[in-house]
């Protein structure tokens, strides 16, 4: 892919990204019988011998999506928050200030920021960032899982979260350039899981 990048002079601090998990206070058991009763209610399972077994698989595969759904939703928050924080660096900083102005070429866009996590690699334990910015695009909030539908938690969320990242991504009309990874530092702030 050939990038346009922007001339940064020197190396800049930015603020550290802060990635949140969905939490402890997911209680598993109660979504799996929550989705117990999308199955039901949606009569997702025909008539079988083993009719119990396949509303509690297919319920537990609900549960699964769901639980992807929020886990990239808490990581595009927290990229959104990154970005915001890293806006308000750039703001702040005389050699960085006009490279997010529209009205200077070249300029960065938004998006820019997602670009230089990607090339920089950063650790995300599956989490694809796109569609986790584009998740949190679509929902303000975590939405619970009675609000989705099985043919949303099978099949559109990625392709949601992924449409509504491009529109975002291609707001700024394909005339912004790309950060410089090599221009900025940050750290990436994960809590630990092990206690």
């Amino acid at each position: 892919m050939d990038r346009h990048y922007i001339e940064v002079p020197g190396m800049h601090e930015l603020p550290p990204l802060l990635v949140r998990t969905i939490g402890e206070e997911t209680d598993r058991a109660e979504l799996v019988e929550r989705a117990t009763s999308i199955v039901e209610t949606e009569d997702m399972v025909g008539d079988c011998e083993c009719l119990e077994q396949r509303k509690l698989d297919l319920a537990i595969h609900l549960t699964d999506q769901y639980l992807g759904l929020l886990t990239h939703w808490a990581w595009g928050d927290s990229v959104v928050e990154w970005i915001r924080q890293c806006e308000m660096t750039f703001a702040a900083t005389g050699a960085l200030r006009h490279l997010l102005s529209n009205d200077v070429w070249p300029h960065a866009a938004r998006s820019s920021f997602v670009d230089l996590l990607l090339e920089k690699e950063v650790p995300t334990h599956g989490v694809v960032i796109e569609r986790a910015v584009g998740t949190r695009l679509t929902f303000r909030q975590p939405p619970p899982i009675d609000c989705c539908s099985n043919q949303f938690l099978f099949y559109l969320n990625s392709r949601l979260a992924g449409a509504a990242y491009q529109t975002w991504a291609q707001l700024s009309h394909g005339s912004a350039s790309h950060l410089p990874p090599d221009s900025f530092h940050f750290e990436v702030l994960e809590p630990r899981l092990d206690g």
